[in-house]
């Protein structure tokens, strides 16, 4: 099965209808006692910074800035919590990678995703979001072997695929299976997205919508 046959038209509208209900910002969380309840299943959007997720966020919701993006990598410096429907928590988490801030700053947010990847019951799946453009980096692997280690479930989303020539968007989730299939926690469905075209944002949002 090709990844735009995985699901049916009522798959797809399952997930249209989730993303186009009432969405809402509930807080956001510098310290793990500031976790919300466990009242709803959560996903959560992973990624390095100026991967391109605060865009992709925002067009899964058809919203113009739900997650706020911007040219400064790394501005997520929390977990953000929404609301969807109130069916569902989507969390937001800092950037990786790189950020424009001092030393400590990044070890604290880095060290509350880390706690919060390790020890969330509610926790569904974490959306792990890759530049077509880059490929799987070894900060991305290192993000892996932690949830490997967690039995945290993964799913690679590729994003930015409009950059790409079509002749280099062919293969490019083979390539990324064949690398990462050994994985324990991975899943074995990539995803390839544009926030800017819409490519595989329907097939997202069934995405999310299955797992409710």
């Amino acid at each position: 099965m090709s990844e735009d046959e995985r699901f049916d038209e009522e798959q797809i509208e399952a997930g249209r209808l989730l993303c186009a209900a009432q969405v809402d910002f509930v807080l956001s969380v510098a310290d793990m006692r500031q976790l919300p309840g466990t009242d709803y299943p959560e996903i959560a959007f992973a990624g390095r910074s100026n991967v391109g997720k605060s865009s992709l966020i925002n067009a899964l919701l058809n919203r113009k800035k739900l997650a706020r993006a911007s040219n400064e990598p790394g501005r997520t410096r929390q977990l953000n919590y929404f609301l969807l429907n109130e069916q569902l928590y989507l969390v937001d988490l800092p950037g990786y990678g790189y950020a424009r801030a001092s030393k400590s700053e990044i070890q604290q947010w880095t060290k509350l995703t880390l706690n919060y990847l390790r020890g969330r019951p509610t926790l569904k799946r974490i959306f792990l979001l890759i530049d077509s453009r880059r490929g799987v980096k070894e900060t991305d692997e290192e993000v892996m072997d932690l949830l490997d280690s967690s039995a945290v479930v993964y799913q690679i989303v590729l994003t930015k695929l409009d950059k790409l020539k079509k002749s280099e968007q062919e293969g490019l989730a083979r390539e990324v299976f064949e690398k990462l299939k050994k994985r324990p926690a991975f899943h074995p469905i990539v995803c390839k997205t544009s926030s800017e075209d819409g490519t595989g944002i329907p097939e997202l949002r069934a995405e999310i919508a299955s797992l409710i």
